[in-house]
């Protein structure tokens, strides 16, 4: 279980049954080259986000693969019975996986959200009680993620809002019954430059105008006292009349 814990994966959504057949006879499967995410290269296993044309599978991971090699390849040659697609000339990665296993149990998406590519590693697909489980992003993230669920506050990692003009990515989303509320955590290296720091206040205004309430911590808050973080965003959960769920 130890050598598990850092084998990187890297779960993608399905949302076409075409896909899906492709997968499980033909095993392969694509990701334009242009959006692809940085995990990929070092990825060694790919599992799949099901959506809503799945009915009993939906909205969650109930399966992952090896995946034995990659190769770049035009949308054309990989779907030659689509030649008339928008993308059809665009490069394509083409992952070659092996056979196609069934986690231990399903990975669901417990809040209707967006979802594209999520970096994660072998242990936590096999461990995940839910979709937020999964995020590899920061240790400090992690930390405060795990102290948040274990009170039973239910958090949306790496969620998406467009709320604002500009669409952001909060590292978590807490629902509440008046309002919501964005908690993020800081590293110290990346949130400490003037550039950076501009950069979040204009994201700080865009969502409290939109409606969000907002609470920052940084790493060292995090690391040194994770309970007085965990409290104050307690307090704002109360004061927002509680979960959403």
């Amino acid at each position: 279980m130890a050598m598990r814990k850092n084998i990187p994966a890297l779960v993608a959504i399905v949302n076409r049954k075409k896909d899906w057949h492709i997968i499980c006879n033909q095993h392969w499967y694509r990701i334009p080259v242009k959006s692809a995410p940085d995990i990929l290269n070092n990825a060694k296993y790919i599992a799949f986000y099901q959506t809503k044309l799945f009915k009993q599978e939906q909205y969650s991971v109930n399966y992952y693969a090896k995946i034995m090699n990659i190769e770049i390849c035009k949308r054309c040659q990989l779907l030659p019975d689509e030649p008339e697609h928008k993308r059809a000339n665009q490069d394509y990665y083409k992952i070659l996986i092996d056979d196609v296993i069934n986690l231990p149990k399903p990975i669901p998406s417990l809040r209707w959200r967006r979802i594209t590519f999520i970096p994660t590693t072998l242990s936590r697909l096999l461990k995940a009680e839910e979709i937020n489980d999964l995020w590899c992003t920061s240790f400090i993230e992690d930390k405060l993620y795990n102290a948040l669920k274990k009170e039973d506050l239910a958090a949306e990692r790496q969620f998406f809002v467009y709320d604002a003009d500009t669409p952001y990515c909060l590292d978590m989303a807490i629902f509440c019954k008046d309002g919501n509320l964005n908690v993020e955590c800081d590293g110290e290296k990346y949130h400490s430059d003037i550039k950076t720091i501009r950069k979040d206040r204009q994201r700080n205004n865009d969502l409290t105008t939109a409606g969000w309430s907002i609470l920052r911590f940084s790493g060292k808050e995090i690391n040194q006292d994770t309970q007085k973080c965990v409290k104050q965003i307690k307090q704002t959960v109360k004061r927002l009349k509680g979960i959403n769920r």
